[in-house]
């Protein structure tokens, strides 16, 4: 079992789930952890019911966003209207089959952005469904357990050979002669580089470390939260190559848009995941019945705050000159967020027989002051108009613009 793997449960906000704290060292204690929760369970216990919160059903306004609750009430969210409107704008614009865009406040966790999008059929939640295969994010829970768990940095370099889209077994043997090319963690994190994250997790890392990694970042468990979502899921094989290529991220893991955020919300935030919160008050017509006066509550450390910063510095390669690059930068190689550091991590992989074309992006930006981390999902077929790393460009400049950021334009 991994070092910091001791479990504690705690009773969620408003009664509606359990939270898991795993006990790590770092600057949050298990100690401050449980006193958050402690001084916040009165508010918490007579807080009014929102079991039967439909977040697919909101409705904008223009200085809030409502959602409607069962006997007549209805929360107020805490969604920024103009970035949800923009959100819900982009995935509408490009009729993609199934996308959500989930954006956080870094230090507090208050969602600023909840949007999902199915363009035929029934309409359901996308933000709180695991279905995704988790893809190349998941490198972002490798690194940090590589990190972590083997005291690699994200300057450690390894040499390799092929394994650029799939991974053989020959691939995976170091081999002097053949291994011509070399890159760092953060070039690898950056463009993606399968092969390397699966040689090093193939020497450094064991299925129960990189496990547990994954749990501090919410894999196993549904996400502490106000409406129902699926567990992120998690079941990485012994037998080493394929394990080796579950580490960089082909298959045995799913990944929710919700939890995605908190990926990068806790990287963002030193290796702290907050508790998202949604609901800001809760009203019957006119009449106020409730309103949180909470403070941001604490769910887990994930990693250390040496390990987050570590992974934050790879993160910084995907956009300024990985896979990334081409969607936050025009074809004079302008940046569409200039003075705006984003780091960042993609993700595609194809069901081919379902013909579902899965992309993604999550990060934070800026990344030397964080103020949002963002998780954005496009689930296309094989034709396609645009892949979640443009969603989230668009996005994010909607933030910033609004903010008044030099040089950024909406979208």
């Amino acid at each position: 079992m991994s070092r910091w793997s001791k479990w504690i449960g705690v009773g969620v906000a408003l009664g509606l789930s359990v939270a898991l704290i795993p006990v790590v060292r770092g600057n949050v204690s298990l100690d401050n952890a449980l006193s958050k929760i402690q001084r916040t369970s009165t508010s918490r216990n007579e807080a009014p019911s929102l079991q039967g919160l439909d977040l697919t059903r909101y409705r904008l306004r223009p200085q809030r966003v409502l959602a409607p609750l069962p006997e007549g009430r209805d929360a107020e969210l805490t969604l920024d209207p103009d970035l949800q409107r923009s959100a819900a704008i982009q995935m509408k614009r490009y009729r993609i089959p199934e996308a959500a865009i989930v954006v956080i406040e870094v230090k507090t966790g208050r969602l600023l952005a909840y949007a999902s999008y199915v363009n035929e059929g029934p309409k359901f939640d996308v933000a709180a469904r695991a279905e995704a295969p988790a893809a190349s994010v998941f490198k972002v829970i490798t690194a940090s357990a590589l990190v972590e768990k083997a005291n690699l940095n994200a300057g450690t370099e390894q040499c390799y050979h092929g394994g650029r889209s799939r991974i053989t077994v020959d691939e995976l043997q170091e081999d002097a002669r053949r291994d011509k090319w070399c890159a760092t963690m953060a070039i690898a994190m950056g463009r993606s580089l399968n092969v390397v994250f699966a040689r090093l997790a193939q020497k450094h890392l064991t299925p129960e470390e990189l496990t547990g990694i994954a749990g501090g970042f919410g894999f196993g468990a549904p996400v502490p939260f106000v409406a129902p979502n699926e567990a992120s899921k998690i079941e990485l094989p012994q037998e080493p190559v394929e394990f080796a290529r579950s580490a960089a991220g082909f298959w045995h893991t799913s990944l929710s848009p919700l939890n995605a955020a908190l990926i990068a919300q806790a990287i963002a935030n030193g290796g702290v995941a907050l508790e998202p919160r949604i609901v800001r008050a809760v009203y019957r017509g006119d009449d106020k019945l409730w309103e949180d006066g909470s403070e941001p509550r604490v769910l887990r450390r994930s990693v250390k705050p040496e390990t987050a910063a570590e992974v934050g510095r790879m993160m910084l390669q995907t956009v300024q000159n990985g896979s990334a690059y081409s969607q936050f930068h025009d074809k004079a190689g302008r940046p569409y967020l200039p003075g705006i550091s984003v780091a960042g991590k993609t993700g595609t992989l194809t069901r081919e027989k379902q013909g579902r074309f899965y992309t993604w992006f999550v990060g934070y930006a800026p990344a030397n002051q964080p103020e949002i981390a963002i998780a954005s999902l496009a689930v296309n077929t094989p034709t396609w108009q645009i892949k979640a790393p443009a969603l989230a460009r668009e996005v994010l400049r909607s933030y910033f613009s609004k903010r008044g950021a030099p040089g950024v334009t909406p979208p």
